[in-house]
């Protein structure tokens, strides 16, 4: 009998302990806390906890939005060290050709230039263990040659002026992540800046380079945002005071009950509050691109060109969990200046995964009167212009994807991956040339004409399995000896003169320039709508 009363005793304290503490909380947490108790006390199998919580957090955040997420404490650093601004690393920038590691850029200032590296090295061992063959992966990569500052690793070098191998004692340091591509007078009078992402850093660099090109004589600017992601908010907003006068609304957002609510406007002090300016976006702009890209637009500011951007209008914020793990959760939906939130619908989550395919299936990519927008969710810009809310940024010139020259052979040849290797093997036979080579007015004068770089590399394809088809190589002809000059460019000038050369042939940038210099600021026409 004492043993029964003592047994009952400790039962009610631990129950009274139990309903104490779930007391107050929503009856689905109590749930999920029971469950979760049962598993570790009842399980058949002895369970890790923590691996479990690991495996189920993902999958709870999933039925919030498609956007809140769980971020491990493995993956953590990497993710933030994309919008962070910097790394520590060698300062190399790599491609993988036939299982070994080659240097295609030597950052200048960096670790590997202090120490002799030079492009075209082939990494060939890694603290004197060996680093070829099929197992390596551009991830390896990254990992293995990432690692805490002043920390020191040993790279095995083969170059094609010496017989042996060299080796490289090189001290990890910062490296800058840069957020501008490319940044340079693209026509008398008018600037081009390609920005690829909104970090920690993105505004300075935007500023600096957009400074350097108003020295140049830049008068008007052709801003690219095609393909970028997003990132801070903030940045996109220091963005767009750079061009909006006094009190013009920027963004505005929203969260529940008033909490996490914030109204942005201009404070008036930007340096091109008076320059023509259009922006270009396409379906893979999303976020902080498509709000900067709204607040030009709602503003009547400058002319939005290219095609239907993706369409997230939700505001997340980054929370540190005690493991070193971290939350994105959405806290707030954001508006542009005009009212819109461009979310597009997310209730259903195969849908809205398979959204920019879809659009490629309705055959918007190529006419804007395939575009489907909610005609319900109908806003005005400060000039009166109608625009339309619920699924991205409308661009004011509709630009179709250019599909010309794109064949068969060129998909072929393009999926295999030989471009970036003929252009490889091209710049590495000729690295003294293109060091000489100060522009692409040199570079493009030093190499041979477009008929015998397309023989070369129709020969060469050959060689690699994808036999010449005549017919479909002419129909590609201007693409291909492009692609193969832009990839070279890249090599020997770096990222921009990539876009130096691409540039000449893009449609979307050519519509930019036609509406700079007609004189055309800002953009009086209907945006299309179709049923």
């Amino acid at each position: 009998m004492p043993v029964i009363v003592a047994l009952t005793f400790v039962a009610g304290i631990g129950a009274g302990m139990y309903m104490n503490r779930s007391a107050g909380r929503p009856a689905g947490e109590q749930k999920l806390g029971l469950i979760m108790d049962m598993i570790q006390s009842d399980y058949v199998d002895e369970v890790d906890m923590d691996s479990l919580v690991e495996k189920t957090i993902p999958s709870l955040l999933s039925n919030l939005d498609p956007h809140s997420v769980y971020i491990p404490a493995s993956s953590l650093k990497a993710v933030n060290e994309d919008l962070d601004g910097s790394f520590s690393g060698v300062g190399i920038s790599f491609t993988i050709q036939n299982d070994t590691v080659t240097v295609i850029e030597v950052i200048s200032g960096g670790p590997a230039e202090k120490v002799g590296v030079m492009a075209g090295d082939r990494i060939v061992s890694i603290d004197g263990e060996p680093f070829t063959g099929s197992q390596i992966t551009n991830e390896t990569v990254m990992t293995t040659l990432r690692g805490e500052k002043g920390s020191a690793v040993r790279l095995g070098i083969k170059r094609s002026s010496s017989k042996k191998e060299l080796a490289y004692d090189v001290t990890r340091g910062d490296i800058p992540v840069t957020s501008i591509d490319a940044s340079y007078m693209i026509d008398e009078g008018v600037g081009f800046i390609k920005v690829n992402k909104f970090g920690r850093t993105t505004f300075n660099e935007f500023f600096q380079s957009m400074m350097q090109l108003q020295r140049d004589g830049a008068a008007d600017y052709i801003v690219d945002l095609r393909g970028n992601g997003g990132g801070f908010m903030e940045m996109a907003v220091l963005m767009a005071n750079e061009f909006l006068p006094r009190g013009a609304t920027i963004v505005y957002t929203k969260g529940r009950d008033g909490r996490n609510d914030q109204y942005t406007v201009a404070d008036g002090t930007g340096s091109f509050q008076d320059a023509g300016l259009t922006v270009l976006i396409d379906e893979f702009s999303a976020s902080a691109s498509e709000i900067f890209a709204g607040a030009m637009q709602d503003n009547d500011r400058g002319v939005i060109i290219g095609r239907r951007s993706f369409g997230k209008g939700l505001v997340q914020t980054q929370t540190m969990l005690p493991d070193s793990s971290a939350i994105r959760l959405t806290i707030s939906r954001y508006y542009t200046p005009s009212g819109r939130c461009i979310q597009k619908d997310y209730s259903d989550a195969a849908r809205y995964s398979n959204d920019i395919l879809d659009r490629y299936d309705h055959g918007e990519a190529f006419n804007a009167d395939s575009v489907r927008l909610d005609r319900t969710l109908l806003f005005h810009t400060a000039g009166g212009r109608e625009v339309y809310g619920g699924g991205g940024i409308m661009p004011d010139i509709f630009v179709p994807n250019d599909t010309t020259g794109v064949t068969g052979y060129f998909l072929k040849v393009r999926n295999a991956g030989l471009f970036q290797k003929w252009a490889f093997e091209y710049a590495d036979a000729h690295r003294a040339e293109l060091a000489e080579c100060r522009n692409i007015d040199e570079l493009q004068a030093m190499m041979p004409g477009d008929y015998a770089i397309l023989e070369d590399f129709t020969s060469f394809a050959a060689r690699n399995g994808i036999p010449r088809q005549w017919y479909y190589i002419n129909r590609s002809r201007n693409l291909i000896v492009s692609t193969l000059k832009a990839l070279v460019a890249r090599d020997a000038l770096g990222i921009p003169g990539y876009y130096m050369i691409i540039n000449m042939d893009d449609s979307t940038v050519s519509k930019a320039l036609e509406t700079l210099t007609g004189g055309c600021k800002i953009l009086d026409v209907e945006t299309p709508v179709a049923e």
